[in-house]
């Protein structure tokens, strides 16, 4: 029995080809670990292995996070991933079952039906094609769900598609040919053995066309398609197949981003697989329509190496890609890491002075952003004089910057210097609690400071003020609707302290965009390169979005946040103005009405 033809060898070739270069990667990226993170993941490996082999299922092939953001979506790519491996599964099953060898080829089972055309007299076979039929079914309806997309994405429930390089491109086409290429091929050589489809493609077909002459050209098509495929796969966007695995076990072993480029980061960038659910996600697209700038382009340059500054600096840091990323990849880190490489020389503060703070067992920073709206100070002063607590200003005349813009803006070095200076005066003061209403800061102080003392944003310590009976609340008719600041709600998880302290004064109202999924204020200072005008979009859209809730007060804990929406509305403030009772003085329909004429005026 022939076993062997020579329009398997371009598979054969991709096939040896692309086994080699993971095998390759797989050593280079686990050789290149640092000696922490390769004791993580020898310590971590066996007991973490279940649930990283459970999320590769889940999320590699079944695509589970993007089913839960679009059932379209999720199921085009379940088709490919899922449905191409048990079609290679189920077709090395039968192929095994029937063949009169033990051992074959790794071509033979893709080029089955070629080496055995007619039909084995066994009863299971027709169940075999029937299944081999209806996978490839499966499969070609993703491929037509592809053509949709890429032509019109918004019928798939997406505003905009991923713009591809020439890599993608190529690869992407040799993807959506191999499956139509082997349908028809498989088709041409059925024969009438009257498998649902490929048989009654043979039927239709071979009443005007010559099939038997014209199978062998198409087995050579989809031996090509599936080689060019394989061979283009490193240079293209599909590297992920091979890489997001890695990135899972890796990731569960316990290593993670850290704020220098390493092998993990340079795992991350080839798992991307520039799906483009972070276009949709990022407000600079739905609200500003920049559509150039997202994630999946910044990694994509990144990879290839032709990042540039302005691509670089042009984001918000909002992290609501992060949220949206079904691989998990963290890109607002690694554009902090970037930002490095287009810096400046570094600024030094080492000309400013040391200064003392008063002694108490609470330690107040307000930061630079609250200094610039007074009102939440003036509320700060009136809610530690009501709950009786002893507390130091560390910046009440003057101060120094948590770090964090600097941080932002690449400038690592000049952000340490600041950090050393504001840390020996926290440890100087002898608190035992360090409390802040910037997000910003209380985000840097907890992850950057390294301080031996807790750190509370002022939300939490009304919170517990109120626990604890020092601060009595006292109920209005007044509905508000909170919006989570990006620094305090994504990237710290404090969601639950602000509607709790918020339900003892007032009526909270909900907003589809809250939580993980809120939408930033637009007035981020992570983006260095936005023009003001769409960044006045961005604002706006998320104005109108969180007061067309119905609510009369749009309700923040970010100085930065209630200093962006007053812009656009006077309906707006910070809960530690709830808590001491600083509402504005216009009626709640008088402000509807404002809102309404800025809106149309704007």
């Amino acid at each position: 029995m022939k076993k062997f033809d020579i329009f398997v060898l371009p598979f054969t070739i991709g096939l040896a080809f692309i086994l080699a270069y993971t095998v390759i990667m797989y050593v280079r990226w686990i050789a290149g670990l640092s000696p922490i993170d390769k004791l993580k993941l020898r310590a971590n490996f066996i007991k973490t292995l279940p649930r990283s082999l459970k999320e590769i299922v889940m999320e590699s092939l079944f695509h589970r996070k993007i089913y839960k953001k679009n059932f379209l979506l999720g199921y085009m790519h379940m088709s490919f991933a899922f449905g191409w491996l048990m079609l290679i599964v189920i077709g090395n099953i039968q192929s095994h079952l029937y063949s009169r060898d033990i051992i074959n080829p790794p071509y033979y089972p893709i080029f089955y039906k070629f080496f055995e055309p007619y039909p084995m007299p066994f009863a299971t076979y027709k169940v075999f094609e029937f299944i081999m039929d209806f996978l490839l079914l499966y499969i070609l309806s993703g491929v037509f769900l592809a053509y949709i997309k890429r032509i019109r994405s918004r019928l798939l429930g997406m505003q905009s598609t991923t713009r591809h390089i020439f890599a993608d491109r190529m690869t992407l086409t040799s993807l959506w040919l191999i499956f139509p290429l082997r349908l028809l091929a498989e088709s041409f050589t059925s024969h009438h053995r009257g498998e649902f489809l490929t048989g009654t493609l043979y039927r239709f077909f071979s009443g005007f066309l010559p099939v038997h002459h014209m199978a062998y050209p198409f087995w050579w098509a989809y031996s090509i398609a599936l080689g060019v495929f394989f061979l283009s796969l490193p240079l293209s966007r599909y590297m992920h197949i091979i890489t997001e695995p890695l990135l899972i076990i890796l990731r569960n072993a316990g290593i993670k981003t850290y704020k220098e480029f390493k092998t993990y980061t340079d795992v991350e960038l080839n798992a991307c697989s520039r799906c483009g659910i972070c276009i949709d996600a990022c407000q600079m697209s739905t609200a500003a329509r920049i559509r150039t700038v997202q994630p999946v382009y910044f990694l994509r340059d990144t990879r290839y190496r032709r990042l540039t500054p302005s691509l670089a600096n042009h984001c918000l840091l909002c992290g609501r890609c992060n949220e949206a990323c079904p691989v998990g990849i963290d890109q607002v880190a690694l554009r902090i890491i970037k930002r490095k490489d287009f810096t400046l020389s570094p600024a030094y503060y080492e000309y400013i002075p040391s200064r003392q703070v008063t002694r108490a067992p609470v330690l107040y920073f307000a930061g630079c952003m609250t200094h610039l709206t007074p009102s939440i100070i003036i509320a700060m002063k009136e809610i530690f004089a009501r709950a009786g607590e002893k507390v130091s200003w560390m910046d009440e005349n003057g101060s120094i910057c948590c770090g964090r813009p600097l941080i932002f803006s690449g400038n690592i070095e000049s952000a340490r210097v600041l950090m050393k200076k504001n840390k020996d005066l926290i440890e100087q003061s002898g608190a035992s609690l360090l409390v802040t209403s910037c997000p910003i800061c209380y985000r840097t102080f907890r992850e950057d400071y390294r301080l031996r003392i807790p750190v509370m944003h002022h939300t939490q310590y009304i919170y517990q003020l109120i626990k604890e009976g020092k601060l009595k609340a006292e109920k209005t008719a007044v509905s508000t609707v909170y919006h989570d600041p990006c620094e305090l709600g994504r990237g710290c998880g404090i969601y639950d302290e602000p509607r709790e302290v918020l339900k003892q004064y007032a009526t909270l109202v909900s907003s589809p965009s809250e939580r993980n999924n809120a939408l930033c204020c637009g007035g981020s200072l992570g983006n260095s390169e936005i023009p003001h005008e769409r960044r006045e979009m961005i604002t706006r859209d998320a104005t109108l979005q969180l007061l067309s809730t119905g609510a009369d007060y749009l309700v923040t804990s970010c100085p930065l946040c209630k200093k962006t929406f007053s812009r656009f509305s006077p309906a707006v403030i910070d809960i530690a103005q709830v808590v001491a009772g600083q509402w504005n003085s216009l009626p709640p329909a008088q402000r509807k009405n404002e809102l309404a004429g800025t809106m149309v005026e704007q």
